[in-house]
This record gives C-alpha cells, structure tokens and sequence, in this order.
C-alpha cells in the first residue's frame, strides 16, 4: 500500500474515469456501520443526517470558540487558507465533547474500525500469533470559514502525507481494510451550503490510481444541517470552497482517524496536554494514541505508553495480544 518512491505524476489531460453523477450516499444516526461502510465503497463519502445533537454542538462551540478567535491568520497569497479562515486545533484537549462525541463517536468509530484496522500473522519461534494495530488519531481541527478574502482550496487527498501506492480499481476491493490510510469525520456547527463554502470533493476518486490529478468538474459540495456530518475516505479529492456570502460563517468540527502504525499528521502527545489526557476515559486516551500497536510499536521502557498517565499499565511482549479481543471479525 505505501510505495518507497512516489510515482511519477499522471499528464494533466489524462482521463478521470469515475463518472460525474455518483449520487452521495445519506444515512442517519441510527444507520449501522456496515451500511456507512458501503456507502464509503461506492461513493468515496457519505452524509449522516443528525449524528451529532444541537446540544452537543453548543457545548463544543462555546468550549472551542475563543481558540479561533485567537487564532493567527495565514498571509495573504497563500492557497490554501485565507486569511479570514480561522482555526483551533488539538480538539480533544479543548472540549469533553470533542474527545467523547466528535473523536469518540460510536458510528464513526466503528467505521474506521472496518477500514483501518490492521492483522497479521506472524512467527515467534515455533507461534505463529495473530497482531492487532488499531486506528489512531490523526488530526483535529475546527475550522471558522468567513466571507471575504475566501477561496477555492485546491482539491487535495489528505493521504498524501502517508505516501499511497495505489492503482486505478473498478470497484472497491471486498477486503475492506486493504486500500485506506485514513478517513475523515467532519460536523457542521453552522448551516453549510455551497454559498457559504462547503467542502466540495469528488465522488469516486477513491478508486482512482495515486497519479490521478483532480478534475473540478467532477466535484460535489457537501451541504449539511446543524449536526450532520460527513464522513469521508482519506483516499477522495476533496476541498474547502469560497465562501461567497455576505454575513455567514460555516462553522465545521473535524477529526482523521488513521492506522496504528503510521505517524499522526498532528501530534497528539503534544497537541493535547498530558495532565488533560490523565483526565479522559481510556477508551479516548487510546484513540489518542496512548496504546502498543500490536505487537510492540510504541512502548516506553518497554511498557504500553499509557504508563504516563497510568502507572499500572502493563509492560508489553510478544503474544500479550492486548487490542485482540477488540477487533470486530
């Protein structure tokens, strides 16, 4: 899945192949993972209508509020934030409600599970035992999007900062877990229409080769209520868009799940702070990324890296099988 040298980039005439009218999938709250997962096979992105409540909105707003209100603007002339876009990152150590509702949502969750968990078989002497690496955080961010001096972002893949290898399919491959390095989760606080600047991104490219360059006529924008989110393969082109009105913010809450064994774009040991760690459920600690991926990447002193925020975490070792009886078959 991950090359060791970046392929060479595609002409930009070359033909994208995935058809211009896939419709996008929409589910709700109550819509199970295997049915958001295949809507993700088709579609590259799904809308689930409602997932999270207008008051767990409220509380992450007036939690996260005064960090994009503090925010540095970007310079002007750069493209891909513009200057009246403002942002807080490091969510989970923000808002109880980011950590537990936003990053720890159920549905989300259990969809990332289907994609990015990873299993392998191997020998330790004469045990051939089974290892588990679990999806991690890999990024938090609230993004204040405001008329003015708005733009297009160019349409991008968040992947590539995973450096994929991946050729043109047909279809998705029945393996659900083979193809992705990541999947985004985005909420809207504010009422998010194309006028405003909803996040437009192309039905379909995640079945396109790595070389594929983007093709705008092909893009759809992902209008959303209040609540509603919109979840997202890593592998899709995808973009902020201009905010063309005169007087309204698109508010948006966001997180990146990634595989257990790759670098987090943002680092979350840092990003949030450990005495705020110490304070979240485990369940979130580990998202966060304070667990072994099986069978010992990440120890401190050969312990499980939760040892600094609890010290009766257990020391790690071949066979210990800690994230197995977690993994839905």
């Amino acid at each position: 899945m991950v090359a060791d040298v970046q392929s060479q980039p595609a002409p930009s005439n070359a033909n994208f192949a995935s058809p211009k009218h896939i419709p996008v999938p929409e589910y709700t709250a109550q819509s199970t993972p295997a049915e958001v997962a295949a809507g993700l096979k088709l579609a590259g992105g799904v809308i689930v209508r409602g997932i999270l409540s207008r008051d767990a909105i409220e509380r992450m707003e007036r939690d996260i509020r005064p960090h994009p209100e503090a925010d540095i603007p970007w310079e002007a002339g750069n493209d891909f934030f513009p200057p009246s876009t403002r942002r807080a990152f490091g969510l989970a150590g923000k808002s109880d409600t980011a950590a537990i509702e936003l990053v720890g949502n159920t549905l989300y969750q259990a969809v990332c599970r289907q994609f990015l968990t990873t299993k392998a078989y191997n020998w330790y002497g004469d045990r051939n035992e089974i290892n588990v690496s679990l999806s991690q955080v890999n990024n938090t961010i609230a993004f204040s999007v405001r008329p003015g001096d708005s733009f297009n972002q160019p349409l991008h893949r968040d992947d590539d900062i995973h450096y994929p290898d991946r050729q043109r399919v047909e279809a998705y491959p029945e393996r659900t877990n083979s193809r992705e390095c990541g999947i985004g989760f985005f909420v809207a606080g504010t009422r998010t229409t194309k006028a405003n600047g909803a996040t437009r991104f192309i039905p379909g490219s995640h079945l396109e080769a790595t070389e594929q360059p983007p093709d705008e006529a092909f893009a759809q924008f992902a209008e959303l209520g209040v609540g509603d989110g919109f979840i997202m393969l890593s592998s899709c082109y995808h973009g902020s868009s201009a905010n063309t009105t005169k007087d309204e913010e698109r508010l948006l809450f966001s997180c990146f799940m990634t595989r257990g064994y790759l670098r987090q774009e943002e680092n979350q040991y840092i990003a949030v702070p450990v005495e705020r760690a110490k304070q979240l459920p485990v369940r979130i600690q580990k998202l966060l990324g304070y667990t072994i991926s099986e069978p010992m990447l990440g120890w401190v002193e050969y312990k499980d890296p939760r040892v600094l925020l609890d010290a009766s975490a257990p020391r790690v070792a071949h066979g210990k099988g800690h994230a197995e009886e977690e993994v839905e078959e």
